[in-house]
């Protein structure tokens, strides 16, 4: 196995023709070509070639060590940087296709945890850490086999994504078009005109008879990237530490206005929320999805009110002055009705990336086991 450390470079050598892989660019089993730098290579170990195998090498990160990618026929000719390593094998014995899943495997990750060692908080790479774990390799035919086998699951796994980024981008240009207000006799409301604003709470963490209950108790961490309604929360309160708390119903909107402000979800059932959430409880003439999706639309807006501090916030009184235009009741909802349609198709699909991965990764278990 050829074991080779990528390329160091200065500012002045930027700017050239040649790109480089980065940490970044390096995600689990596939290279992200966004973000690329670009260098005048003075140095170093060659170019990338099709079939070469990219793996993180050295990081204060323990867990990115190891993270590896194929090179395709997209980065044939570019360089790698000197936190990267490059694996070049005889593919006459061994694929590089089908060592590179392997590489994918919990095993191997946790062998190779086992081996790397830090200095002063890197952790890094050898090119022995990697030649002195066992990997299993059948006939050249089987090792095929395995790798077109897992490579439909990964084709459909990356058409999936394909649909999700398609789903996002449609919705981002029907919200801005629905929610546009021009030649609209739409009116102008402050949050605090559409519904009630109540900040959440915490019951004292030092009383355990608070804690480990039925009762739903939201922070910012449970609002995801892609949660739309949120309906469970890892951490729940008694019915004692519940009472102590000003809970929120169903369908209430949930914004994150301490530190990750912009965080949003709806509400899917009756829960409270830590002090960091402001919740909007609605008034009978506006749509709680309507609202929802009118800050979303202007998340940006919400985010730059909390960067007057060294902590972003916006306080309750700030947060109820928040502006957005509001349509007569019976064409909020037939907007909602068309965002509704987009976003629920996008729940779909990030089902089907869920069921697709757990497919994956069973037939990534059952081809390396021993």
């Amino acid at each position: 196995m050829q074991f080779d450390r990528g390329i160091s470079w200065s500012r002045k050598d930027e700017g050239g023709a040649v790109a480089v892989l980065r940490i970044p660019n390096i995600e689990e089993g596939h290279i992200n070509l966004d973000d690329l730098k670009y260098i005048d290579p003075k140095n170093g170990n060659g170019e990338l070639d099709k079939n070469d195998i990219v793996m993180v090498a050295s990081n204060g990160n323990p867990d990115l060590v190891g993270r590896s990618a194929l090179v395709t026929e997209k980065e044939v000719g570019m360089r790698f940087a000197s936190f990267l390593v490059r694996l070049r094998l005889d593919n006459t014995k061994l694929l590089s296709h089908y060592a590179h899943l392997f590489l994918l495997t919990p095993n191997f990750k946790r062998e190779l945890r086992r081996k790397i060692a830090t200095t002063s908080g890197i952790y890094n790479l050898r090119k022995e850490h990697v030649e002195k774990i066992e990997i299993p390799i059948p006939p050249l035919a089987i090792q095929k086999q395995i790798v077109e086998r897992l490579d439909k699951i990964a084709e459909a796994q990356k058409l999936n994504d394909e649909l999700i980024k398609k789903t996002d981008e449609l919705f981002q240009s029907l919200l801005h078009k629905e929610l546009n207000p021009a030649g609209k006799d739409w009116e102008v409301k402050k949050l605090n005109e559409v519904g009630e604003i109540i900040t959440g709470t915490t019951p004292s963490t030092k009383n355990r008879e608070y804690w480990n209950g039925e009762f739903l108790w939201a922070t910012p961490t449970d609002i995801k990237e892609n949660t739309f309604v949120l309906m469970d929360t890892p951490k729940k309160l008694s019915r004692g530490g519940y009472e102590r708390t000003r809970p929120v119903p169903k369908n209430a909107i949930l914004v994150t206005c301490i530190a990750s402000i912009g965080k949003m979800a709806i509400a899917g059932k009756e829960m409270a929320t830590n002090q960091q959430i402001n919740s909007i409880v609605c008034n009978k003439n506006s749509d709680p999805f309507f609202v929802f999706f009118s800050l979303q639309k202007d998340k940006k807006k919400l985010i730059s009110l909390g960067k007057t501090t060294a902590v972003p916030i916006i306080n309750k009184s700030e947060f109820g002055r928040i502006k957005i235009f509001l349509p007569p009741l019976e064409i909020q909802k037939q907007i909602v009705t068309k965002l509704s349609t987009v976003q629920n198709y996008k729940k779909q699909l990030l089902g089907q990336k869920l069921k697709l991965k757990e497919l994956f990764d069973s037939a990534l278990a059952k081809s390396f086991k021993k």
